[in-house]
């Protein structure tokens, strides 16, 4: 264990941003009772493709405003499932 430097720790650190992501995926799809595999799976890919979208919109946007991108984001979901509503009527 003397091996590993800080950088290895430094990347372990940001397992729990991974494990985290996955759990904002969540909150991007669509409730269903439906036992389905395919649909069940089309809303799984749907919410990666919302959840990826909202992941890029924020790191755009901290980027213009900051220069910078940090980990914890400017745009919230909440905001991002707001608009989305809003917008298109989904949620």
């Amino acid at each position: 264990m003397t091996n590993w430097g800080s950088g290895h720790l430094t990347e372990y650190a940001y397992r729990w941003e991974i494990e985290s992501g996955y759990r904002s995926i969540k909150r991007f799809m669509a409730a269903t009772m439906s036992k389905d595999f395919g649909l069940r799976f089309f809303h799984f890919a749907f919410a990666c493709l919302l959840y990826s979208i909202w992941r890029a919109v924020d790191l755009l946007v901290q980027v213009e405003l900051t220069g910078d991108y940090e980990h914890s984001p400017i745009v919230t979901a909440d905001n991002t499932l707001t608009l989305l509503k809003k917008e298109t009527g989904i949620g």
